[in-house]
């Protein structure tokens, strides 16, 4: 019994000071990401790049810490090292879409499809990317929402970039009545489009008669903006040009149905 209460309060004093040891790393380790940040930012480092060094640096930290403390408990290092390659093998299995996922954050590392703060459409979502982990991506979507989608998704899958040419193309539709004339709309247009001063002129605003629909002739419009202001010059377009057609007293149709009642 003398025995056992030694063995009982060596071990207690052991647990207590992988405990110990356990959580004061953890500050340890959250002290230093905060300085590994501070000395990143300085090296004006890619954020994308930084972010993913960082979510990485602080993993490591933690496996370091992790053998620390089950090696103060008496793990040996020889069968911890067996036992973790046990584990790694059957985690790897039964984790594949795990590892899918942080290949796939090197991949969007390397090949940069996309960079923190572009507007990008994967993963059945669309939003600005906030941040790159080595397993998730992280958007934030129009109205605020946050979006966690899987590196491996976004690296195998289609994605749109918004963000990754300087300018866009605004493409609308006007329709108008066929009692209009042509030239008159188009030149109705053409003034909305030259007096707005978002509108890049190289290349040339496109406004041309596109279809003959069932109740309107439509005009196709395509101009060109940087790829910040896309929606200012979209919105603007449409309320500026409905303004200037009912300044000119232009019609814009909607369907109509004529119904006739036989009295018989």
């Amino acid at each position: 019994m003398e025995k056992l209460l030694t063995l009982a309060y060596d071990m207690g004093l052991t647990i207590l000071y992988a405990l110990v040891v356990l959580y004061v790393g953890l500050r340890v380790i959250k002290y230093v990401s905060k300085i590994i940040d501070k000395a990143f930012e300085k090296t004006q480092m890619d954020k994308t790049v930084r972010l993913f060094l960082e979510s990485l640096i602080r993993m490591l930290l933690k496996v370091v810490l992790f053998i620390t403390v089950a090696g103060m408990l008496g793990v040996q290092m020889t069968t911890f090292i067996t036992v973790l390659g046990a584990m790694g093998l059957a985690v790897g299995l039964a984790l594949q879409g795990s590892l899918s996922n942080f290949a796939g954050g090197v991949l969007i590392l390397i090949l940069k499809p996309f960079v923190v703060d572009d507007f990008i459409d994967g993963g059945g979502h669309a939003g600005v990317v906030s941040k790159i982990t080595i397993f998730y991506t992280y958007l934030t979507e129009p109205d605020n929402k946050e979006i966690v989608i899987p590196n491996g998704i976004l690296s195998n899958g289609s994605i749109i970039n918004y963000s990754a040419n300087n300018k866009r193309r605004v493409d609308l539709v006007f329709g108008v009545g066929y009692e209009s004339s042509t030239r008159e709309v188009k030149a109705i247009i053409h003034s909305v489009i030259e007096s707005h001063e978002l509108i890049d002129h190289n290349p040339e605003p496109f406004v041309r008669m596109s279809a003959h629909g069932d109740s309107a002739v439509e005009f196709t419009v395509r101009v060109w903006c940087k790829t910040s202001d896309y929606w200012a010059v979209h919105f603007d377009l449409m309320e500026q040009v409905k303004a200037a057609f009912d300044e000119a007293n232009i019609n814009i149709p909607y369907p109509h149905l004529d119904v006739n009642i036989n009295n018989n």
